[in-house]
């Protein structure tokens, strides 16, 4: 078991200061960070600290994040998020990202923001080498469709799970 360390309790407890007064330039910032669990809390706070103004930040995240699991939630988060300024970047992660983990993450996210365009990312996402990520376009599309032909609730529509 790894030992948490010490610093890092001790910038949480700066990260919640700094979450009071939605201080996004603060995070912002932290998205840098050395610490890779630094890097996801920070994602996970600007994301609910909400407006599409985060989404540029969150993209970037999952463009250039080295860590795969901080590219999960980035990709998580843009989902959550719903604004279709986190298509484009979602579908370059399905498409392009090196880890199955990310690219199965970003595939639902593309189901849960709704898109209506041309699903041809998710698509080609069936064909992945990975059964989780075909698995996980399988379940976007059927929400696409779901969402295009029957679904009455917004809300009941971004509730695909991921």
């Amino acid at each position: 078991m790894e030992v948490v360390p010490q610093s890092r309790i001790d910038l949480f407890a700066e990260m919640e200061s700094h979450y009071e007064k939605e201080d996004t330039d603060y995070f912002v910032k932290l998205l840098d960070h050395d610490d890779y669990v630094v890097r996801c809390r920070a994602t996970c706070i600007l994301v609910d600290l909400g407006g599409e103004d985060k989404v540029q930040y969150i993209a970037k995240v999952l463009k250039d994040d080295p860590n795969e699991l901080v590219r999960h939630e980035a990709a998580f988060s843009l989902g959550q998020m719903c604004f279709s300024s986190g298509i484009a970047p979602l579908e370059d992660a399905t498409a392009n990202d090196p880890s199955m983990f990310v690219r199965h993450e970003a595939a639902v996210a593309l189901g849960v923001v709704g898109s209506t365009g041309e699903p041809e990312v998710l698509e080609k996402a069936l064909n992945d080498p990975e059964e989780s990520v075909r698995h996980s376009a399988v379940v976007a599309l059927s929400n696409l469709e779901f969402m295009k032909t029957l679904c009455k609730s917004e809300k009941f529509g971004k509730l695909t799970g991921g």
